[in-house]
């Protein structure tokens, strides 16, 4: 049985050998050009993350919040995306999901937070309540009352942030 499947992985790899050295002569012969680099099995799926800065939107913020530590008065408020990644992205992942929005009013920055950026098919997976509707934003109170997650449905994406609400348990 052992000597079986020797021979069979020997003569596999002298079959393999061998069409590869046909194909490097037909390369040099001036025959047909190969990709010997493996290609993926399809094409790959559209990223929902965008490059770059966007604005996300307007939103009004009922609480005083908490954003990267620091206090954020209860307001009215345009987000936007900025490029800068929140967090170092781990081997293997091909997109920033994780990045920071900045909370601005009358063209200056107030305050900012991570946001986490979750693909339209995926967001039912990830939020129980229904998502605002395209081009549209929702800030929600989320249970227990600590925190408010402002939601924000544009393009192929959903942006959400959570903010501490000021005086909840354990805010600075």
């Amino acid at each position: 049985m052992k000597r079986s499947l020797l021979v069979g992985a020997l003569a596999g790899l002298l079959a393999c050998g061998a069409a590869v050295s046909a194909m490097a002569q037909a390369s040099q012969a001036g025959g047909a050009k190969v990709n010997m680099t493996a290609q993926p099995a399809g094409p790959e799926p559209a990223s929902p993350v965008p490059t770059g800065d966007l604005v996300l939107g307007t939103v009004r913020l009922p609480k005083a919040v908490t954003a990267d530590g620091k206090p954020l008065a209860a307001g009215t408020y345009q987000v936007k995306l900025t490029a800068q990644e929140a967090a170092q992205n781990p081997v293997g992942q091909t997109a920033t999901y994780e990045r920071w929005a900045e909370f601005s009013q009358g063209g200056t920055v107030k305050g900012r937070e991570v946001v986490s950026i979750v693909a339209k098919t995926d967001i039912g997976k990830i939020a129980e309540s229904s998502q605002p509707g395209a081009g549209k934003s929702k800030v929600e109170l989320l249970k227990g009352g600590d925190f408010l997650r402002v939601w924000i449905n544009k393009g192929d994406a959903n942006y959400l942030i959570h903010l501490q609400v000021q005086g909840a348990a354990g805010s600075n």
